[in-house]
């Protein structure tokens, strides 16, 4: 087992550097960069920029380099745990990001509980009780959540919070607490405001999540193995719980490699449309004024939560599924 942890941190290593190679090249893509736009910027106001000046801009944001060494700057700065400096802010990408980035992984983590407590119970019960009135009802709900509009439902919900509970419109706090110093008040005022993005984003995955715990439970229901069990007279609750559902959750776990990312890059509109001090809305600013090193920042984030995530569902996997230890031993 520890051959194959090192193994697999030796493989995160590696994929996290080619995804910076991708990053950094994929940024550099679109013609010209952030000087290019902050020049048409200063000119459009009238302003003349002189060739000396835009020298001296280029060499004061080290644009001036070769771009490998422009990616080694940058990427021995992130090994480092330096995120770069943003040249549309002027300061470096950490002072940027600031109360941002802890309130971004607050609301994602939210969200990820919220989806595993509401599809796993959801998707048991559908399964176990199929096509009855209460499994239609689910599956309504479930192609319901799918087809609605997140922004849609933000604004709904946004609405009756705000009818119903007294929530401030839009943000993750009251306005009191926006500049305000942590206080268990302001971290009340958070969580108060916390559901409404978290119910909105975490739907669409709840919807989809309960759908497959579901079609892999029933799979697993009908195998032979099942009827063997109650032939022996093993309990109903006993037969699920030690055997079905165990090789049913392999899909279930599996997701969470990839469901921490889809939440992320799928909280950035919603991010817009409830005013949320999250990455999201700053995200698509960096990316429209090309500052790089902001916009690489975020992308590596969304990276590492990707290669993180996958990483914990293959050790839950293995714990999970026997067969996933004999294939380790097998391997040895």
């Amino acid at each position: 087992m520890i051959r194959y942890l090192a193994n697999r941190l030796m493989t995160m290593v590696l994929t996290l550097l080619a995804i910076s190679v991708i990053v950094f090249a994929i940024i550099q893509l679109p013609p010209g960069d952030y000087l290019t736009s902050y020049i048409a910027e200063i000119q459009a106001q009238g302003e003349q920029v002189t060739a000396d000046k835009i020298q001296f801009l280029r060499e004061e944001y080290g644009l001036d380099r070769p771009l490998w060494q422009q990616y080694l700057v940058w990427v021995t700065g992130l090994v480092q745990g330096d995120l770069g400096y943003s040249f549309e802010y002027s300061q470096p990408v950490a002072d940027v990001v600031g109360e941002r980035m802890p309130l971004t992984l607050l609301l994602n983590v939210a969200t990820v509980i919220f989806i595993y407590l509401v599809s796993f119970p959801i998707g048991i019960y559908s399964a176990t009780h199929q096509y009855s009135w209460t499994d239609h009802g689910l599956s309504f709900l479930g192609f319901l959540g799918l087809a609605t509009p997140n922004f849609l439902l933000a604004l709904i919900l946004l609405y009756f919070a705000n009818v119903w509970f007294g929530t401030s419109i839009g943000g993750l706090m009251a306005p009191e607490f926006i500049d305000a110093p942590w206080t268990l008040a302001k971290f009340g005022s958070v969580l108060a405001h916390l559901w409404v993005p978290v119910v909105v984003i975490g739907t669409a995955g709840t919807a989809g999540m309960i759908r497959r715990l579901r079609a892999n439970l029933l799979d697993e229901l009908h195998r032979q193995y099942v009827t063997t069990a109650r032939a022996k007279g093993l309990s109903e609750r006993r037969i699920l719980f030690k055997y079905p559902l165990r090789m049913a959750m392999n899909p279930f776990i599996a997701d969470l490699g990839s469901i921490l990312p889809q939440i992320v890059s799928g909280s950035v509109i919603i991010s817009a449309v409830m005013s949320l001090p999250t990455t999201g809305p700053m995200l698509l600013s960096s990316l429209r004024s090309q500052d790089m090193y902001l916009a690489g920042s975020f992308l590596m984030f969304l990276a590492v939560l990707t290669v993180v995530g996958m990483f914990i569902s293959d050790l839950l996997l293995a714990v999970l599924d026997p067969r996933i230890r004999l294939g380790v031993k097998a391997a040895r």
